[in-house]
């Protein structure tokens, strides 16, 4: 069967997208702000972006593109290797990349009192509000042990992550294991579990992380890189430093659905880690860092549901490999810069057999 050309297919999708804006037009405007977002997301989601997706699924022949699921894990695949680096570059350089680690144990113990709550009280309560509301109380937690209470912040890290995995196996267990198999999801991560509502929870994380580190990105970059300087120049640096440590646990919660708590941690240190081997400044360090994560993140879903293996791990393995690659790259890249300043043959003063040599005007003897 012949594939269809290209200008039909571009003015199918014109006129499918203008229908649909002039049939849900009406309803739209009878709805609440908040209402109206979902809507257009969903619209988005469905008409615009599965739209694009779907035809490329035909095009190329690739089957996956267009299941929707799948499409879902690439456009939140998308998202988490642009906030993750874009916060994570912020962290690496204040030599905090634990705290990322951290706040995703802290959100598993957040995502089980959700589930606890529901289990024993019948509710109907949210695990990813919960483990939002309990990553960014911890967040805010750790920069006050951290600023106020004098405590190292490796230990305070180490004190806080301890304490939040052990909260989560008592809740687990406290239910008989009756949670268990609801938390693993968000242990683990899913491609198959990845719900619209995830995808625009990332999607509007993303929205919201992007225009905060950009508007933000001076006071931050001054904090990050020397904070007496910037307490000298009245920066409100606590301000700032809270900041990035609530905007680090929005991007945690976000992402565990697609990595998992146990991996999550690694697309804000990996792909930094690797680009600061390369970049000769910071905002190179972001771009380099958000595409390497973006190669890590496709390829790893990609091999995720090819050979039925998980998302997260599969993720986390290519960023190690892309920063292996690198690191290798840097060193025989040095190592054959420096062998080229040896000189191929050097002489010695005292040889005599050179008859080039001749007195200084001294005594010859």
């Amino acid at each position: 069967m012949p594939l269809p050309r290209p200008t039909a297919l571009i003015n199918m999708f014109s006129l499918m997208t203008t229908n649909m804006i002039i049939d849900s037009g009406s309803q739209l405007a009878l709805q609440s702000p908040t209402e109206w977002l979902w809507r257009f997301f969903e619209w988005f989601l469905i008409d615009v972006y599965g739209t694009v997706m779907s035809l490329l699924s035909e095009v190329l022949g690739v089957r996956m593109l267009g299941y929707p699921y799948m499409q879902r894990a690439y456009l939140a695949a998308v998202c988490i290797g642009v906030i993750g680096p874009l916060v994570g570059t912020f962290l690496v350089h204040r030599q905090l990349s634990m705290l990322a680690d951290t706040l995703a144990h802290t959100a598993f113990a957040g995502v089980a009192v959700g589930l606890f709550l529901n289990a024993t009280l019948s509710l109907s309560l949210s695990p990813l509000l919960t483990a939002i509301v309990v990553a960014v109380g911890t967040a805010l937690l750790v920069e006050l042990l951290i600023e106020y209470a004098g405590a190292y912040s490796d230990t305070s890290l180490a004190i806080v992550l301890t304490g939040g995995f052990a909260l989560g196996s008592v809740l687990i267990t406290a239910t008989d294991g009756g949670i268990a198999v609801g938390i693993d999801a968000y242990l683990f991560g899913s491609l198959s579990t990845v719900s619209k509502t995830n995808v625009g929870l990332l999607v509007g994380m993303s929205l919201l992380v992007g225009t905060l580190v950009t508007l933000a990105y001076r006071p931050l970059l001054y904090v990050t890189v020397d904070a007496t300087a910037a307490r000298a120049a009245r920066i409100n640096v606590p301000l700032y430093k809270r900041l990035m440590v609530v905007l680090t646990a929005l991007v945690v919660v976000s992402a565990m659905q697609i990595m998992g708590v146990i991996l999550v941690a690694a697309m804000l240190v990996v792909p930094v880690a690797a680009a600061a081997l390369v970049a000769t400044s910071f905002k190179q360090s972001i771009l380099l860092a958000i595409l390497a994560a973006e190669f890590a993140t496709i390829t790893g879903v990609t091999a995720a549901y090819t050979y039925g293996i998980a998302a997260g791990g599969s993720i986390v393995l290519v960023a190690i490999g892309v920063y292996a690659t690198v690191l290798v790259t840097t060193k025989l890249t040095t190592t054959t810069s420096i062998v080229g300043l040896i000189p191929t043959q050097i002489r010695r003063p005292t040889d005599r057999s050179d008859k080039s040599i001749k007195a200084d005007g001294g005594d010859e003897k």
